[in-house]
């Protein structure tokens, strides 16, 4: 097969841009080729281009609705389609999603959609929500399959009006790591938590910041963004730049989860975060945030907390349990590990995403 994915941002490796990295090297080790679009040339594009993996910038594409720069967007799409020659076209995020869809409608290429959390999930602020709730809606029966990463998106889905066939659920799985990279969630001083996020409107950096004043242990935060000065400025008033460490946009995210002993992740919304699998990955007990699909992968009292959006207080309170409970760090710990070494490998959502690339192209020939 030749796969053309297309996905906005190359400023920032995130979840959605690291699930792409994955599928394409995987791809192009089972002998298919495969072609990555982006955004505006940025640091992803180095990371394709350092693993192997044939990628083309839009400086059009960009996360902002813009009729203009859509069209230009559109148009360079389809210039690659016609270079390029795909058996499918992989969109990945809500705007690529849309115009992936365009453009498969246009040359009859088949297209499958992964929707990494909808882009009209509850959390996210209006007026893009609604925009975006009847952009898909329009949209939607333009794609041969919409992959949701979570049963929760599905469901969302399915109540806009998406039709059944379309949608198929398959989790986020993140590659594993070698056994030194296991974390220890054992007693130690200080004991340290982790956050890996981009610091931006989905992440809620301030309730966990507020949380953790009066929490006696280290808290590390990963990520950059353009709410990463105010963070900053939030701890140095509440004097706390004694145990909160920013360390900046990192790669090496499974040497640093190796060094902690609890993940937390809060947030606005989210699809399936790939930051919780890569903390179960680890070995860690996780408490995040009740939004999106994160009730499927953090089990309430077996491998960690969930915690109601923006609720800083119950936050606190399952911070101190674990910090006080070696035995429920450890426990949850070996509990994380064995759901992800059942449902959350990289091999599980690989061989169900190539089945509905496969499905779709089929489908398109049939009709």
């Amino acid at each position: 097969m030749n796969i053309l994915f297309v996905i906005t941002r190359a400023d920032t490796i995130g979840g959605a841009q690291v699930h792409v990295k994955d599928l394409a090297l995987a791809l192009q080790e089972d002998r298919h080729k495969v072609m990555v679009i982006t955004g505006e040339q940025s640091i992803y594009n180095e990371d394709l281009n350092q693993a192997g993996i044939e990628s083309v910038a839009c400086q059009y594409l960009q996360q902002r609705i813009s009729p203009v720069a859509d069209g230009k967007s559109l148009r360079y799409i389809l210039h690659i389609v016609n270079l390029f020659k795909p058996d499918l076209i992989a969109a990945h995020s809500s705007k690529t999603g849309i115009l992936g869809r365009l453009a498969s409608q246009i040359t009859k290429v088949p297209c499958v959609f992964t929707a990494h959390g909808w882009s009209f999930t509850t959390g996210i602020p209006e007026p893009n929500r609604t925009i975006y709730r009847w952009l898909e809606k329009l949209t939607a029966p333009l794609a041969d399959k919409i992959i949701c990463v979570s049963e929760y998106d599905r469901q969302i889905g399915l109540k806009a009006g998406i039709n059944s066939r379309q949608l198929v659920m398959i989790h986020n799985g993140m590659k594993d790591v070698a056994a030194n990279l296991r974390a220890n969630p054992a007693q130690s001083e200080p004991i340290k938590v982790a956050m890996i996020a981009r610091f931006d409107r989905q992440k809620d950096h301030l309730t966990l910041i507020e949380a953790f004043k009066d929490v006696n242990a280290e808290l590390i935060l990963v990520g950059d963004g353009p709410s990463l000065d105010k963070t900053r400025q939030r701890v140095e008033r509440l004097e706390m730049n004694q145990k909160v460490t920013f360390l900046g946009f990192r790669k090496d995210i499974a040497q640093i989860l190796a060094q902690v002993h609890i993940y937390v992740l809060i947030s606005n919304w989210e699809g399936l975060p790939c930051t919780i699998i890569e903390a179960m990955r680890a070995g860690l007990p996780v408490i995040a945030s009740d939004v999106g699909g994160v009730k499927e992968i953090v089990i309430e009292g077996q491998t960690g907390y969930i915690i109601p959006r923006g609720d800083r207080q119950t936050l606190r309170q399952k911070l101190n349990y674990l910090l006080a409970n070696e035995p429920a760090r450890i426990s949850m710990g070996i509990m994380a590990r064995q759901k992800y070494e059942s449902q959350f490998t990289f091999k599980h959502m690989y061989d169900k995403t190539i089945a509905a690339y496969q499905e779709a192209i089929a489908m398109a020939f049939l009709s």
